[in-house]
C-alpha cells in the first residue's frame, strides 16, 4: 500500500479529484512525475503529436460508494437484481461511473498535458504496462506521434478484491506479512496484492536529442505473445519463451548480450517455474531480478514500476536483487540476484510480464 498518498498538488484542475478514483489518481500523479522529470513540455512538444497509451484494470468501486445502492434492491434478506434500474442508480453519484472507468487515467493526464495526439488504454492485467509502452512505440514508429506517455495503474487492496480470494493463488503466509512474497524461493506459496502505477516518457530518437533531453534508455525490441491457458493445468510457458525469442531478434542480441533479467516472478509456485525454466531455455545462466519480492502483484501497475526498476539499474551500475530468495527451487534453475545488488556488466536487460489468462509480453532495454 502506499502510504500517505496525498495528490492535491498534482491533479489539476482541483475538481477533477471528484470523479478519480484511486486507481486513477495513482496513473495521473505517476505521468505527471515522468513528464515533469523528462522536461519534454517545458521544452516544446506539438500538442498534436503528444499521445498516450495507459494500462488499467476494471477498476474497484469503494465499497461506501455503492452500499446504499446495494442496500436498495435487499428484500426480506435477499438482493433482488430486478430492482437494481429501478431504485439503485437513484442513490449513486450521478457521475459515478466515471471514477471506474479504465480509459479515465489517459483521458484525464492527456487533458492536464494538453496532449491531443493518439490516446488508448490497454487492460491485460498484469501485461496492461508493457503491451501499453510497445503499443506507444508502434505508434511512434507509424509516425503518429514525437512523443508518448506509457504507463499502467492499478490496486489490489481494495476489498471488493478481496470477496474474489479464490481468484487469485493467494500466499498463506499470515504469520509474516514481510516475507509473503518469494519469487523463485522453494518456499514460495502463492502471491500478494499491493498497489502501484508507473509511467515513462517515449520520444522519437531525433526529436529527444534536439532538445537536448537526457536519455536513461532505448527500446531495442519487444514481442507480445500468447499461451492459451488449459483449466487445471499448469501454465507451460509457451509464450514466455516466444515472446523471449522474439523481443531479442527484434533487438538483434543474442542471448550472450543480455545483462540481466527483470522477471515478472510473482511468487506462485507454477508460474514460477514456468518462467524460470523459460528464461533458462532462452537466456542460459543470465542474472535474474523479480522486483515483485519487495511490492507484490501491482496488477496492471506491474510492469513499468518493475521496469523502472531497470533503468535505475542502468544508471546506478548495479542490478537490485531478490527479497526473500533464500532458498533455491531446484525447479527454478535460474541465477537469482539475492542478498545484495550485483555489478551491472552488460547494460541491457529483458522485461518480463505475463498474465494468468495466457499473455507475455517481453521488452530488450539498453542503456544510452
Amino acid at each position: 500500500m502506499i502510504r500517505d498518498f496525498d495528490t492535491k498538488d498534482r491533479i489539476r484542475p482541483r475538481k477533477a479529484l471528484k470523479v478519480m478514483s484511486r486507481d486513477i489518481q495513482m496513473g495521473f500523479v505517476a505521468a505527471d512525475m515522468a513528464v515533469e522529470t523528462s522536461g519534454v513540455t517545458a521544452s516544446g512538444v506539438d500538442p498534436d503529436r503528444f499521445g498516450i497509451v495507459f494500462g488499467a484494470d476494471l477498476i474497484p468501486c469503494e465499497l461506501e460508494e455503492i452500499a446504499g445502492a446495494i442496500r436498495s434492491c435487499i428484500v426480506d434478506g435477499h438482493f433482488d437484481f430486478s430492482l437494481w434500474g429501478e431504485r439503485a442508480l437513484s442513490e449513486l453519484y450521478p457521475l459515478w461511473l466515471l471514477k471506474y472507468l479504465p480509459n479515465m487515467p489517459a483521458c484525464h493526464i492527456g487533458i492536464a498535458h494538453d496532449a491531443r495526439g493518439p490516446s488508448n488504454t490497454l487492460t491485460l492485467a498484469e501485461v496492461s504496462g508493457l503491451a501499453s509502452l510497445v503499443e506507444a512505440v508502434r505508434v511512434i514508429q507509424r509516425g503518429e506521434a514525437d512523443v508518448m506517455i506509457a504507463g499502467g495503474t492499478g490496486s489490489r487492496i481494495n476489498p471488493s478484491i478481496w470477496v474474489r480470494e479464490g481468484a487469485y493463488d493467494l500466499s498463506r503466509r499470515y504469520d509474516d506479512p514481510a516475507s509473503a512474497c518469494r519469487p523463485f524461493d522453494a518456499l514460495r506459496d502463492g502471491m500478494i496484492h499491493g498497489e502501484g502505477a508507473g509511467a515513462v516518457v517515449l520520444e522519437r530518437r531525433d526529436h529527444a536529442l534536439a532538445r537536448g533531453a537526457k536519455i536513461m534508455a532505448r527500446v531495442l525490441g519487444f514481442a507480445c505473445t500468447f499461451e492459451p491457458r488449459q483449466l487445471h493445468r499448469p501454465v507451460q510457458g509457451a509464450a514466455i519463451r516466444q515472446a523471449i525469442r522474439s523481443s531479442l531478434q527484434m533487438a538483434g542480441l543474442t542471448p550472450r548480450e543480455v545483462g540481466h533479467v527483470n522477471a515478472h516472478g510473482v511468487s506462485t509456485i507454477e508460474d514460477d517455474i514456468a518462467e524460470a525454466t523459460a528464461i533458462r531455455h532462452e537466456l542460459g545462466d543470465v542474472p535474474v531480478t523479480a522486483p515483485k519480492s519487495f511490492f507484490g502483484n501491482l496488477a496492471a501497475g506491474t510492469g513499468i514500476v518493475e521496469m523502472a526498476a531497470s533503468i535505475l539499474a542502468f544508471a546506478e551500475q548495479a542490478i537490485p536483487f531478490t527479497l526473500n530468495y533464500e532458498l533455491p527451487d531446484p525447479r527454478c534453475p535460474i541465477d537469482v540476484i539475492a542478498g545484495r545488488t550485483r555489478p551491472l556488466k552488460i547494460p541491457t536487460a529483458v522485461i518480463l510480464n505475463h498474465s494468468r489468462i495466457g499473455q507475455a509480453v517481453s521488452v530488450v532495454l539498453a542503456a544510452e
